[in-house]
């Protein structure tokens, strides 16, 4: 059993948890993630781990209820257990010290980007992080991204706080005056790693994107998690998570995303109609 030692509702649907998990707190590195369970029938679910503490031996997980499993897990509270933590897994992300680096997090992506952002800076790289949320409510971490980074530039659809706008708004405009980006890392939901990757192509910054596709067992046997890359097939669970953004096909992994949407819909309406 893995131990809820804190839990901490960030918005309505977004939760954090730190859980008791000593060896994966240990071996975690940036851009790594686990795979968990809750209860004995439940589905596994891929989620990166956003920060860790190898000496209280704690690791971080960041979700947003999406379906059932999710929404399950949004339930618990500080002292219950997950009956499976696996990990870590995937490849580390590759942090070398390059210069300028940017780190684009969108919505939830920005627990992922935390880390990878806090390496970068911790090799002596000068990181612009931006962010971008839907409203100011909604927006999560930022305090621990002003920490991680050399600077921070946030921006809401709504306008509500920061710049209003969307993350590739405020990439174009470092473009534009000319930064020299040695590298672009971009963490969210699809269609933004797809408009942030779809921008830096024609300046040829390299661009890196984490991708979080339908997994199963984590270790490359099952093949759900399959994107396609640079016209190869490609297991985000044991090739990646990361991945050259200008290189994936991501008309198929928005597909591929979409799978399941009937099943999800009849495993909430069971939920919801089992709680009533």
């Amino acid at each position: 059993m893995f131990t809820i030692v804190k839990k901490v509702n960030l918005s309505h649907d977004v939760h954090w948890l730190e859980v008791d998990a000593p060896y994966i707190a240990r071996k975690a590195r940036p851009g790594q993630f686990v795979i968990l369970r809750v209860g004995g029938m439940g589905e596994r679910i891929p989620l990166t781990i956003a920060d860790n503490d190898p000496d209280a031996g704690t690791i971080t997980l960041v979700f947003q209820e999406v379906g059932k499993s999710t929404m399950i897990m949004g339930g618990l509270k500080q002292g219950d257990n997950l009956d499976d933590v696996v990990g870590p897994l995937g490849l580390p992300s590759h942090i070398e010290k390059l210069g300028l680096v940017v780190c684009v997090g969108g919505g939830i992506g920005i627990a992922p980007i935390h880390p990878v952002a806090r390496g970068y800076k911790e090799a002596g790289n000068n990181v612009i992080s931006i962010l971008g949320a839907r409203s100011k409510e909604l927006l999560i971490m930022e305090d621990e991204m002003v920490k991680a980074s050399t600077e921070v530039k946030v921006c809401t659809d709504d306008g509500s706080y920061g710049q209003k706008g969307f993350v590739t708004n405020v990439l174009e405009d470092l473009i534009k005056e000319g930064s020299p980006i040695a590298l672009v890392v971009a963490i969210g939901p699809v269609p933004m790693m797809q408009a942030v990757s779809k921008l830096t192509k024609p300046y040829g910054i390299k661009t890196v994107v984490s991708l979080n596709p339908i997994m199963v067992d984590g270790t490359g046997m099952c093949g759900a998690c399959r994107v396609t890359v640079g016209g190869e097939v490609k297991f985000a669970c044991v090739d990646g998570p990361d991945f050259n953004g200008h290189e994936v096909d991501f008309g198929e992994l928005r597909l591929r995303q979409r799978m399941y949407l009937s099943e999800e819909r009849d495993a909430i309406e069971t939920l919801t109609y089992m709680s009533e």
